[in-house]
C-alpha cells in the first residue's frame, strides 16, 4: 500500500503548513478521504476546525466551497436551484455549493431540520434532486461539518439519522503550550493558508481509494469489528447502538488506517483506534447512565476492552 502511505504522507506535511501539531487529528481526518466518508469536527470556537478542512481541500487540489448555515439559510441555497434564462427562454440549473468536491458545512447545527435534511441526499447517496431532476455530485466528494458543543443556543441539534451519514466526529483539542507559540509565530506576520498549494489531484485521490479497497482484513478480525459494534446494541447503559452502517464504517476506517501506515493488511488495534470516532456519534446513552456522569466514549472503551480479541493461530 505504498501510494497510500506516500500520499498520506505528502498531505500530512502540507496541512502541517498551516495546522501546527495535532498529527493524529490530521490522520485520521486523512483516513477518511480514503473512505470518501464525511468528517464531523465538534470542538470549541477558535481550535482551527474552519482551517483544517479548507487546508485539507486545497492539498487535495479539489473543488471547494464553504456554506455558512444559518437560520435563514434554504434548502435551495444548498442545493441550488431552476431559474428562468430569458435569453434562451427556458430554464437552467444554477448549481449550488454543494455541488463541490469538498465542502465545509460551517456551524451545521445552526440551520433548521429542513435545510439540514437537504444534506442527506448528497451526503448519503451522492447526488441531488432538484425540481424532480437528479444529478451526480462531483467525485471525490467530502462533506466537513462543524459545530460547537459548548454554544446550543439558537441552534438545531442533529437527529440520528443524519448523524449516521457521518462517517466519524473528530475532535482537535487545545494546542499544548509549545504549539500555542508556534501558531502566533506562524501566523502574526501571515496567514499560511494564502499561499499553500495543492499536493495531489482528484484522480489520484479516486485511485487510491479504490486501492484501500484491496487492503486485507482476515474473517476473524471481521467478526471482531461485528462484535464491537453488536455489544453497543447489547450494552444495558445504551439506549441505541452502532446501525449497520457503522460496522461498515469501521471495517473501511480499520483498512484506511492501516493503508495510511503503509500496510497491506489489518490488524485488531486498527479497529481498536478507529471505534471511538466512527462509533461515539451514533449512540444514545440510557437517562439512567447520563445520570451517573456515563458518556459514550466511555462506554466505547470499555466495550472495546471488554470484547474478546481475536489471536493469529
Amino acid at each position: 500500500m505504498k501510494p497510500i502511505s506516500e500520499l498520506a504522507l505528502r498531505l500530512r506535511q502540507n496541512v502541517q503548513k498551516v495546522i501546527v501539531g495535532k498529527q493524529h487529528a490530521i490522520d485520521i481526518a486523512l483516513a477518511a478521504v480514503l473512505c470518501e466518508g464525511h468528517i464531523l469536527l465538534e470542538d470549541v470556537p477558535g481550535i482551527g476546525k474552519t482551517t483544517l478542512a479548507r487546508a485539507l481541500a486545497v492539498s487535495l487540489g479539489c473543488s471547494f466551497q464553504r456554506i455558512q448555515f444559518t437560520p435563514d439559510l434554504l434548502p435551495s441555497d444548498v442545493v441550488g436551484i431552476n431559474w428562468f434564462n430569458q435569453k434562451v427562454q427556458s430554464f437552467e440549473y444554477r448549481p449550488g455549493p454543494v455541488m463541490s468536491q469538498v465542502v465545509l458545512a460551517d456551524e451545521i447545527n445552526r440551520a433548521t431540520p429542513r435545510t439540514q435534511a437537504a444534506m442527506l441526499e448528497a451526503m448519503q447517496e451522492r447526488q441531488v434532486t432538484v425540481d424532480g431532476v437528479t444529478r451526480p455530485v462531483p467525485r471525490p466528494f467530502l462533506v466537513l461539518a462543524t459545530q460547537n458543543p459548548v454554544e446550543l443556543e439558537g441552534t438545531f441539534p442533529l437527529p440520528e439519522a443524519q448523524l449516521d451519514r457521518f462517517l466519524l466526529r473528530l475532535q482537535i483539542g487545545y494546542p499544548d503550550e509549545s504549539e500555542e507559540a508556534q501558531i502566533l509565530l506562524r501566523f502574526g506576520k501571515e496567514d499560511p493558508l494564502a499561499t499553500l498549494e495543492s499536493v495531489s489531484t482528484p484522480e489520484e485521490v479516486l485511485e487510491v481509494q479504490e486501492l484501500r479497497r484491496q487492503v486485507r482484513i482476515e474473517d476473524t478480525l471481521l467478526s471482531y469489528a461485528v462484535d464491537v459494534a453488536r455489544a453497543t446494541r447489547e450494552h444495558n447503559e445504551i439506549l441505541l447502538g452502532a446501525s449497520p452502517r457503522a460496522t461498515l464504517g469501521l471495517y473501511q476506517m480499520a483498512q484506511a488506517w492501516a493503508g495510511v501506515a503503509g500496510r497491506e493488511f489489518v490488524v485488531p488495534d486498527d479497529i481498536k483506534m478507529m471505534a471511538p470516532y466512527v462509533l461515539t456519534h451514533r449512540l444514545i446513552i440510557a437517562p439512567q447512565a447520563q445520570l451517573r456522569g456515563r458518556r459514550a466514549e466511555e462506554l466505547v472503551a470499555d466495550i472495546v476492552d471488554q470484547v474478546p480479541v481475536p489471536v493469529e493461530e
